[in-house]
């Protein structure tokens, strides 16, 4: 089946479009990719979405605005993908959408929204879209994230040690050979916020992150202000967990900041420095989290493996006992990771088959995800009356461990 996978993850920059073929053999789900595009969100649209985002204030009109201008997007990226990936033969679309809120109120997930009308994307391509694939597990009692942990379980099955995939995007998680998974902490989310508002590059040209890691390079890490960003509560709280923008956000940077004193020894800090302590925080507690489920080897995905910075102080955390290597050297473009994914999720469910797992998410029982919007045939499923099992594991054609 050929499946594209739509993604926008926490830095809500850009819609990765990753088309993959799939095909069950027994209990092995082999994937052969397509390729990838990734489409910018406009300024306008992107400008509008940053507005409305936690602790921002926003309106039921703003929120309908941007599901309906999101939705859009999403259909034109997977109208697109289907043209330039895969010859317009495309016969499913699995669209995550934009998270704009996830409820998480005493370590407890009460509710998750992702937005992006999918009739958008089912009109403009004339193709099933499984989408909203959160909520069901947040109504089985999970965390409602990391959804990737299911294929990084299947992906990396068979690889010697303990390898542990990490996902650099906003926020970073990892999932572990025994279900362990859940968010560390922030990947870009803070860094990308010190980049737009304290630097002159964000300030006056709109730079939006640290690219290439060049601000953190130049920039001298602050003892003082990381260990009081490390005494955030939710570092120590158990897995499973997930945290997102409604935590680490501006206002989290701006008062983490107020009345911060650098030491006589540490000297003033300029807007490089907080940058580079910022780059130091997420190393430090990823470097944690990747220690805590005893890992040989991490294998890194996401926009943060793109900043050399962070990569090089996550090494210098683990040590050289722990390798860190791109997602790419197995197979999958970094870039597309999570949007393979999600193509994967859609594929399981229009085949009745469950694309959580309960150690991960921490809910009750595995389900199948995501509510169907059908196409132009109506509610005809590609593949979705076959009898099949559940795989145990997933063979990326063209590599092998």
């Amino acid at each position: 089946m050929r499946v594209i996978g739509l993604m926008s993850g926490t830095s809500h920059d850009a819609i990765d479009a990753g088309a993959v073929d799939l095909a069950l053999e027994g209990d092995c789900l082999r994937l052969t990719p397509l390729g990838v595009i990734s489409r910018a969100y406009d300024d306008g649209l992107r400008a509008a979405l940053t507005a409305a985002l936690p602790p921002s204030p926003t309106t039921l009109a703003d929120v309908c605005a941007l599901d309906t201008r999101i939705g859009r997007a999403f259909a034109a990226a997977a109208a697109e993908a289907d043209r330039e990936l895969c010859d317009g033969r495309a016969e499913l679309i699995a669209s995550h959408g934009q998270t704009v809120f996830h409820w998480v109120a005493d370590g407890q997930v009460h509710g998750t929204l992702q937005i992006g009308q999918p009739a958008w994307i089912a009109e403009a391509t004339g193709l099933p879209v499984v989408a909203d694939f959160r909520p069901r597990d947040v109504a089985a009692g999970g965390q409602g994230a990391p959804l990737v942990s299911l294929f990084d379980q299947l992906w990396l099955r068979g690889r010697p040690g303990t390898p542990v995939a990490l996902n650099l995007g906003g926020i970073a998680n990892i999932t572990a050979p025994d279900g362990t998974a859940f968010d560390t902490g922030p990947a870009n989310a803070l860094i990308d916020v010190a980049v737009r508002e304290l630097t002159p590059q964000g300030r006056t040209q709109g730079l939006a992150y640290d690219r290439d890691g060049a601000i953190a390079a130049r920039g001298t890490v602050h003892g003082g202000l990381l260990a009081r960003l490390l005494a955030e509560p939710y570092y120590a709280l158990p897995a499973p967990k997930t945290t997102g923008k409604e935590l680490f956000h501006a206002a989290y940077l701006r008062e983490a900041l107020a009345g911060y004193a650098p030491s006589t020894t540490e000297g003033p800090m300029s807007p490089q420095d907080v940058v580079a302590t910022l780059t130091r925080l997420t190393a430090v507690t990823v470097a944690d989290a990747v220690r805590s489920v005893r890992a040989t080897e991490v294998v890194a995905s996401g926009g943060g493996i793109r900043n050399p910075t962070l990569l090089a102080m996550v090494r210098q955390e683990l040590g050289p006992d722990v390798p860190v290597r791109g997602s790419d050297e197995l197979g999958l473009a970094s870039a597309a990771k999570e949007a393979y994914a999600f193509a994967v999720l859609g594929f399981l469910t229009v085949h009745g088959l469950p694309g959580t797992v309960p150690a991960s998410t921490g809910a009750r029982h595995a389900s199948v995800l995501g509510s169907i919007t059908p196409g132009r045939a109506g509610l005809r499923l590609p593949g979705g009356t076959e009898a099949v099992r559940a795989p145990t594991r997933l063979v990326v054609n063209g590599y092998t461990h």
